[in-house]
This record gives structure tokens, sequence and C-alpha cells, in this order.
């Protein structure tokens, strides 16, 4: 439950549903230019990771405000983890290198206020059960040329409780995100309770990927993840941010 005075601070209510979760270790020199400043990578057994990451945005609330058609939609992000050392305690973070939405006054608002790296493209999903397992599908156009990129996976029908000190908890455990805003980093917080998951027998990628992400980023993803599954999700909230300078601690 979140407190009275920290329903001032609330910035966006959703659910996250549906969170289709494809990770890949990653030389952290790639990532270094990526870092916001006061940030260090978050390693998981000597590894560092990236994440690719499709799921559906559901009864999206704005500062407590309901805005017509920007309420449901997908988003496919690609993402790194980081930490940043406050006082005596360690907060675990994401950084994203693109967030990809249908809604262009959605990535406006986030690119505006928290500094991301939002945009906008044609996109559409597809959830389909049978009996024992489900089918989930994220697509979006490429910025140019025909066809659709897609994450796609088959999953079983029924979410476990993720594994203390599993890879899956490293990377769904990261509470507070991060972002380069003119010269000082932008730090907002997001709750939500530990995720059940579903366990993944099928996964694939597909679409000019080299497009959307690079060539260094497209290698990355080529490759076979090192894990793949597929969150329930939750209600989440995510916190108005704060900038701080490197000097600031």
């Amino acid at each position: 439950m979140i407190g009275i005075s920290e329903q001032k601070r609330v910035f966006l209510r959703a659910e996250w549903r549906k969170l289709l979760m494809a990770n890949y270790i990653i030389s952290p020199e790639l990532l270094r230019k990526h870092l916001p400043a006061g940030t260090e990578l978050d390693f998981w057994q000597g590894n560092c990771y990236v994440s690719l990451v499709g799921f559906m945005f559901l009864n999206t609330e704005v500062k407590g405000w309901k805005f017509p058609w920007h309420r449901n939609f997908e988003e496919v992000n690609l993402r790194f983890y980081v930490r940043r050392r406050v006082g005596d305690a360690w907060r675990r973070g994401v950084v994203f290198i693109k967030e990809i939405v249908p809604k262009p006054a959605i990535a406006i608002v986030a690119n505006t206020l928290y500094g991301e790296r939002y945009v906008t493209r044609q996109m559409r999903h597809h959830w389909t059960d049978k009996p024992g397992e489900m089918f989930i599908q994220y697509d979006w156009k490429p910025y140019l040329g025909p066809g659709w990129n897609a994450m796609r996976c088959v999953a079983e029908a029924e979410a476990h409780p993720i594994p203390a000190g599993s890879e899956a908890e490293f990377i769904t455990e990261h509470y507070w995100g991060y972002s380069n805003h003119g010269q000082k980093t932008m730090e907002y917080e997001v709750t939500h309770p530990r995720w059940d998951a579903y366990k993944v027998s099928s996964f694939a990628v597909e679409g000019p990927i080299v497009q959307e992400y690079g060539p260094a980023f497209a290698e990355v993803l080529a490759q076979q993840p090192s894990s793949v599954f597929l969150a329930e999700g939750s209600e989440v909230a995510i916190f108005k941010g704060g900038l701080f300078c490197v000097d600031e601690g």
C-alpha cells in the first residue's frame, strides 16, 4: 500500500501485464557510454545484461487522470541494469536504450519530463490461450521499410513465484529508473510487488533489428538469450522523478 504522503508523488499508475523478457549477456564496454552520471553497471554472477522486453500497459492513469485512447497500449523496450550508492544502501535500477510505444503523447511526456528515449511506432499484440499454454506476441513497425518486427513466445499456462537468488529475480527486482537529463541525471522510483512468471518453451525475435538498435546491439540480440521468461506483472506506480549531479552523491 502507498501512504497518503506518497500518493502526492505518484506520477503514473498502471498495470504492466504479460512481460516477455529476453535477457542477453553483453560486454560491459558496449554499455558504458550509455551510463547516466552517478550510476555504475550492475552485474549478476559476473555478467552484464541487456533485456528486450515487450508488455502491455493497462488502465493507465497520469496524476490521477484517465486519458481517452491512452489507457491501454503496447511497449517494447531495450534496457540494461545499473546501481547507485545512496548512503549505506544501493539503489538498483534500469537504463533504457530505446522504448517503443504507439502513442505520441506518451513518448513526448516521458522524454520531456524523465529524459527517456521513447519513440513512436505502429504496434499490435496477440495473446492466445490454449489448454496448458499461452501464445504471446508483440509487434512493431520498423521506422523505414515494410513488414513488422516481432518478439513472441509460447509459455506454460501456470505461473510460479520467481525463485530467490535467480537470474530472473535479478532482472525483475530493479526498482529505480535512470536517464541522462541535460547535464544531470534523472532518478525515479517504480514500485510493484514481486512477480510470478511462466516458463517459456519457445521464443523468437524477427525483423530488421539492425535498423532499430544499431549493429552492436543487433549482434547481441541475434544470439541465443541467456534466459527468457514471461512475467505476469502487476499494478505499478511510477513516482515523480528528481535530478541530481554527481557531486551531490
